[in-house]
């Protein structure tokens, strides 16, 4: 009996260590399968997140580069607005006020009158998105995150200051353009467009007459200060200040995710 013990003790040892290799062996392959499962899945989900980041800075670069292109036309504009302003209050300092010519008619208009041209709305339909989703972790990027955040704040306070502008426009200078405005002239001026007839009409030979209204009731000095605090203290340091701001923060903007992400200046 014990020789039929120890005899069976080599095989009983021979099919556990077969059996154990069996089950290591099938084991392995059951935690390779699962591995490679959710390295699979981590690498379609990391595919996937960086094709999305890749679409939402593609349409937020076509949105930054339009935007840079509109806020210098909306420079430019405001340089122009300064201009007649500063045109206006030397005129009304030492000009006779029944004065008729071209370039008065046309500074007053753009002094009192003139405001599309030089209103910046960013688009922010991307921005947005980036902001409300939680899309901004796809960039992962650090200096492009703080940048969106830059740009956040700089649209903020563009929006902040054209909101101070259009009160003062409304409290000083709109009362000084419905009193004085020649509106006989608008009338003809604008009888078949607005911007593009000013434009044209800048640039022609034609002559409108224009003459102040009721220049006996104008004030010299409380129209030289309302104009003087619109010019510097709204709309030239608007432009000075945020839109300069907003300008450098695009340039950068545009930059990095060129370098980031290899598009195409």
């Amino acid at each position: 009996m014990d020789d039929t013990f120890e005899s069976n003790q080599p095989k009983s040892k021979k099919f556990f260590s077969g059996n154990l290799k069996k089950y290591l062996f099938e084991f392995s392959l059951l935690f390779l399968a699962v591995f490679l499962g959710f390295f699979a899945d981590s690498l379609r989900e990391d595919n996937s997140e960086k094709q999305l980041a890749y679409e939402l800075a593609e349409s937020f670069y076509e949105e930054l580069k339009s935007d840079s292109l509109t806020v210098l036309s909306k420079i430019e504009g405001r340089i122009k607005k300064e201009r007649a302003i500063e045109y206006m209050i030397t005129f009304l300092k030492d000009s006779s006020l029944q004065t008729s010519s071209k370039s008065l008619s046309i500074n007053f208009l753009w002094a009192t009158t003139v405001r599309t041209p030089v209103i910046f709305t960013p688009r922010t339909v991307i921005l947005e998105q980036l902001k409300s989703s939680g899309s901004l972790r796809y960039f992962r990027n650090q200096q492009l995150q703080k940048l969106v955040g830059d740009l956040f704040v700089s649209i903020e306070y563009i929006h902040e200051r054209q909101e101070l502008e259009a009160t003062v426009y409304k409290d000083y200078i709109e009362p000084i353009m419905i009193k004085h405005m020649d509106f006989e002239f608008q009338r003809k001026l604008f009888s078949t467009g607005i911007f593009d007839r000013l434009a044209i009409y800048e640039g022609n030979d034609e002559y409108i007459p224009f003459h102040l209204s009721q220049p006996e009731h104008l004030n010299r000095v409380t129209c030289i200060n309302a104009l003087s605090y619109y010019h510097t203290n709204n709309i030239k340091s608007t432009r000075m200040i945020p839109f300069e701001a907003y300008v450098k923060i695009n340039a950068a903007l545009l930059k990095e995710l060129r370098q980031e992400f290899k598009f195409t200046q």
